[in-house]
This record gives structure tokens, sequence and C-alpha cells, in this order.
């Protein structure tokens, strides 16, 4: 192993380095990173939910500024129009369009899709990056809880609907935003959702974190590599108003050592415009390199085939929709 790469392991190992902003800081010297502003994503389509604020707002300004046309899609109406004057003010690319869908309603989910892809448009990457981290048990329509819809169910079935688009672009890639707080959770179907009695938003945020992660993998395994490649990512610890609302005493105690959202969105957008990750499918990144998803021997014993198999067919039944089947 040559010294950079001792020294990547030793970040990594001891976590703190690694999931900080001393991680970009020294990776990015260590490996020579090609600056984002040197790609150009000109004529290329980019779907990210979750665009309004925080790491998703600092990646769809890079894309933007990158010449991508660039799909924001969000719940709320005056805040995607906010948000598309800011990219357009701050980059001078008016390529952008707004989509309105609250990802945990599948109702929403479809007639995005229908938005994003009519037309025979394509898609040449979408990034599943909306998320909350909510204090207590809020179910949606169907019953399911509403951080499992929004980051599990919802992706899955926006993926599934937009794998034609997608597949144009030879290879399209879908590209999730998870969290290292899912390195926690073992996986799990049967207590994926946690009950209101004794809920808590962070252990929940955690086990769909570890959900998508998973799926990310089932997914490479599901479409060929040619046609659309997955992966996802964690950002390390980074000041955005979602970590600022769920967990201010980790902000605070964290303060200056945490990234800021264009040093947690690199990777994101990195793995939008680089040759490299066009090249494999289903890895799990952090700082621009791939990284096992198991950190603890009992999340790594809950990772059974049997278990996989449970959450793509349990994906399955709560959207409706079989991947597999299209």
């Amino acid at each position: 192993m040559n010294p950079a790469d001792l020294l990547d392991a030793a970040m990594e190992w001891t976590v703190v380095p690694s999931f900080t902003r001393l991680g970009p800081v020294t990776r990015s010297r260590l490996y020579d990173w090609t600056p984002l502003e040197h790609y150009d994503l000109s004529g290329r389509r980019i779907v990210i939910t979750g665009a309004t604020s925080g790491l998703g707002e600092a990646a769809a300004t890079r894309l933007a500024a990158l010449g991508a046309t660039v799909v924001i899609v969000g719940r709320d109406r005056d805040r995607l129009e906010s948000a598309r004057s800011h990219l357009v003010h701050a980059t001078g690319n008016e390529l952008v369009e707004l989509v309105r869908c609250d990802m945990a309603d599948l109702d929403d989910v479809r007639s995005a899709a229908d938005a994003i892809a009519g037309g025979d448009a394509g898609v040449d990457a979408l990034i599943h990056n909306a998320g909350a981290l909510l204090d207590h048990r809020v179910d949606n329509a169907d019953g399911v809880e509403m951080t499992v819809a929004a980051q599990v169910v919802g992706p899955f079935a926006l993926t599934a609907l937009l794998l034609p688009a997608l597949r144009r672009s030879r290879p399209g890639r879908v590209i999730t935003m998870s969290s290292g707080g899912m390195y926690t959770a073992p996986l799990t179907v049967d207590h994926l959702q946690m009950p209101a009695d004794g809920f808590r938003g962070a252990e929940q945020y955690a086990r769909a974190k570890r959900a998508q992660v998973t799926l990310n993998e089932m997914w490479a395994l599901h479409t060929p590599r040619d046609q659309v490649v997955f992966h996802a990512l964690h950002p390390g610890w980074a000041d955005t108003p979602g970590i600022t609302a769920a967990l201010p005493t980790f902000a605070k105690v964290v303060g200056p050592l945490l990234r800021t959202p264009d040093e947690g969105a690199d990777t994101m957008v990195w793995l939008c415009a680089d040759d490299e990750p066009g090249r494999s499918s289903g890895e799990f990144w952090l700082d621009r390199h791939p990284r096992p998803i198991h950190r603890l021997p009992r999340t790594r014993r809950s990772d059974t085939p049997d278990r996989r198999r449970r959450l793509w067919r349990w994906c399955v039944d709560r959207t409706g929709i079989d991947p597999d089947a299209r």
C-alpha cells in the first residue's frame, strides 16, 4: 500500500478525520483531485431531489455551473421557484426545470416521473438526495412511516419508472445520498419502520439509510452495467440546515470541523461528471473513493441474502412496480 493509501485508510479507520472537513482537504491533495470546474456537463440532463437547501442546493448549483440541464424536484412550489432563481442568477445557466413532488407520496412520484420523462426525454443522471430526520412517527396515506416512504419507497419507485429514460444514456447513472449514520444500523425488513411508541428519529433515519445502501447494490445486480450504473455515497459530517435542526448538540460540538455544503456535495457531483464511476456499479463512496458498507460485525451479520431478497420484494409490494418486469 502506498503512503497516500495508508494515510487515507488511517483516516477512515479513526472516523473523525475522515468524516469531518479534514477528509476532503487532505484527500484532494493526496490524490490530486480534478477540480469540479474542469468538467463540462453541457448536453446532460440531471435530476436531483431535495435541491432547495443544503447539500442538494450546493450540488444543483455546481451542476448548473458545469452546463448541465438540471431538473430540481421538491415538495414546495414556492421553494422550487426560489431555488431556480438562485441557480440561474448564480450560474447564468437558464436550463433549470422544476418538478413538484413529495417523495413520500407515490401518486406524486408517478406524476413526477411522467413530467421528467415525457416525450421520450432522456435522463443522464438521477440523484436521490431528498431526506429529513423526524422526531416522531408520521405515516403517509399508505400507512408507511414518512422517513422510509421518502427515502426508500419513493426513490425505489422513481428509479424504476425512470429506467427507460436512464437507459438512453448508456449508461445512465443513479446516485443515492446516504449517511454515515447507516454504519450503526443492521439491515432489517421486519423492523425497518419503528413504532410510534419509542420512536427515535436518528435510529429510524439510520435504518432507512442502511436500506438505501443495500438497495443500491441490488439495483446494480438487477441492471446491466452498460445500461445504468448505481452508486451510493455519504457526505461526511456537513454543516447543513438539516443537521443543525435535527442534531443541534452534535452540530455545536463538532462546529468548525463540519464540512461546508460544497465539500459535502463534492463526491455527489463528481459521480455525475467523471468517467471513473461509469466503469463500475453498486459502489458506496466517500471522498471520491469506494468504501465498505460495514464497520461493525453486527451489521455485517444482519446483511444476509434472504433479507436482501425480502427487502427488494417489500419495495416491489409497496410500490406496485416490479423493475424486473419492465
